[in-house]
């Protein structure tokens, strides 16, 4: 029944048996002499030899991941290990999130080559940390690993939450809390309670203090991510992506436009195609979590045709390199790279009275707008692990005094956007400690404005006017002929990212909260821009 279950939400093509068999608890020894469980899916008869697909996972490998990840691909071509990462759910040694992925994971694929079930390939397959150790180990894959299938992932993963220039707080906070808590007795019962927890613990000062709020003790990693931007050394056996143009095996990326990896999933295949490699890529309109079977769907679908094929020495199915969901059209279309060709961009501009516009601006006064960190803009739907993640109405949030909006009069024809987006936005602040987050909107006829993109910029010379560059989130969206486009500027969206407190401390000891004068600029020597990558439809 879960098999039949499974099939209809994930979309699943009609599996070859379900009847399949598990050895549970399979000990792989490591290099320290650690031993991590794993278990071994196969088709009842005829599985030995079959292609295996690793899957190494930090959230256990039994009820739902193994309905999900594990039973589709055992029923349909696969034989597969999943397998329990160091630290967690019966494997041994202790747990450091994203540190000991590479030597664990080349241990692990020695020990699968040398098992008497093993045939003669791997596929490495799996969504978001399960993505990751595939980066871990990608410049060292011994010859049996054919393909490789990362989805919601990068070979970065945390790095692209604290940039020095925006700390993306939510998510590796409420994941450092989820990865603490995820064995307590009645864990997935007390969800609701836990969430409570979190959003009180983000609301802490300091937030150094926010780990024990949410958790009852301090983390390691919760106290990492406060203390230690991306450049630091601390970080740096986490980062991966100097691997990635060594990979050999094919890879086929699943990605979401709202998904909290997709830059650096993006940066990864733009490497593949740089390198000459043949990766493929495929982008929907979901997000992490909120989507998961929707995407899951899509990653297993992928793993089968594309995985399986390559497993087997055969070329998968012809498609183009790169299949975009383009959003406002909701279609999905092919295109021959990332980002495809025939997209230029074009400035729209920031004008007087709120409107946007393709002409330069005329001469005006800046708009003005007061943040106060004691009570932050905050985040509308967009790229998080809440619930209210993705497409959302932003009506509430741009009735706010502390959001400015743009928009532009109602489109005569369709506005294709794919690609790359930035912001130039000439902003002053009365203190020297500022955020600047841009967002853009799709406004229908209704006037429900609906967010496609953003993102966020941290200022410390706030107080002196200059153009603050804001790099979005890359999207694919089609505004269409009738509704308009308009650009957000605020100065936050907490708890997605840290409250800026306006006073240059350091977000884990921060304690003041300053309030905040803000100005944009948009007059002929300060034209300030939304720069987005349209295609000419002529």
């Amino acid at each position: 029944m879960i098999s039949r279950l499974v099939e209809r939400l994930l979309k699943l093509p009609a599996p070859a048996t379900r009847r399949v068999t598990v050895e549970r608890d399979l000990r792989v020894p490591m290099s320290d002499g650690a031993e991590l469980l794993a278990d071994h899916w196969a088709p009842r008869t005829g599985g030995a030899g079959l292609p295996t697909a690793v899957l190494r996972s930090p959230y256990g490998r039994r009820g739902v991941f193994g309905a999900i990840l594990a039973r589709p691909l055992a029923e349909r071509g696969f034989q597969v290990l999943i397998q329990s990462t160091r630290g967690g759910f019966g494997s041994g040694g202790a747990f450091d999130p994203l540190r000991q992925e590479r030597e664990d994971g080349l241990a692990t694929l020695d020990w699968v080559v040398q098992q008497p079930w093993f045939g003669d390939a791997i596929v490495l397959a799996g969504p978001s940390y399960l993505g990751y150790v595939q980066w871990a180990v990608a410049d060292r894959l011994p010859p049996q690993v054919k393909a490789m299938v990362p989805h919601v992932t990068e070979s970065g993963l945390t790095l692209e939450f604290l940039r020095e220039d925006g700390l993306s707080l939510e998510t590796p906070f409420g994941w450092g809390v989820q990865v603490a808590t995820q064995e307590r007795r009645f864990a997935l019962l007390r969800q609701r309670t836990q969430a409570k927890k979190v959003n009180q613990a983000l609301n802490t000062l300091p937030l150094a203090q926010a780990d024990v709020v949410a958790i009852g003790h301090r983390s390691d990693y919760i106290q990492d991510v406060l203390a230690h931007a991306e450049t630091s050394p601390r970080w740096a056996a986490l980062n991966h992506r100097d691997r990635v143009a060594d990979v050999t095996a094919g890879v086929s990326s699943v990605a979401g436009w709202y998904d909290i990896f997709l830059p650096g999933q993006l940066r990864d295949f733009r490497t593949l195609q740089d390198a000459g490699r043949r990766p493929r890529l495929t982008v929907g309109p979901w997000t992490h979590a909120g989507d998961l079977l929707t995407g899951a769907g899509v990653s297993i679908r992928e793993t089968l045709e594309f995985g399986l094929a390559h497993a087997r020495g055969e070329e998968p199915p012809p498609r183009a390199p790169v299949r975009l969901f383009v959003m406002g059209e909701e279609a999905w279309r092919d295109f021959a790279s990332w980002p495809p060709e025939g997209y230029a961009p074009q400035r729209f501009h920031l004008q007087a009275g709120g409107t946007l516009a393709t002409d330069a601006p005329g001469g005006s006064a800046p708009d003005r707008y007061r943040y106060d960190p004691a009570d932050p803009t905050p985040a509308a739907g967009g790229v998080r692990m809440a619930p209210d993640a993705g497409r959302v109405d932003n009506r509430v949030l741009e009735a706010r005094a502390d959001v400015l909006t743009y928009t532009t009069g109602v489109l005569g024809e369709d506005v294709e956007v794919i690609g790359d987006v930035s912001a130039e936005i000439w902003f002053r602040s009365s203190l020297r400690f500022a955020d600047v987050f841009v967002r853009l909107c799709d406004v229908d006829p209704d006037g429900r404005s609906v967010n496609v993109c953003d993102g966020l910029t941290s200022l410390r010379d706030a107080d002196e006017l200059a153009a603050v560059t804001v790099r979005l989130w890359p999207t694919a969206h089609r505004f269409r002929r009738g509704h308009r486009i308009r650009v957000q500027v605020s100065s936050g969206a907490f708890p997605r990212y840290a409250r800026n407190p306006g006073t240059g401390e350091p977000h884990a000891t921060a304690v003041t909260l300053r309030a905040a004068d803000q100005e944009v600029h948009h007059d002929p020597a300060h034209a300030s821009a939304i720069v987005l990558p349209v295609r000419d439809f002529r």
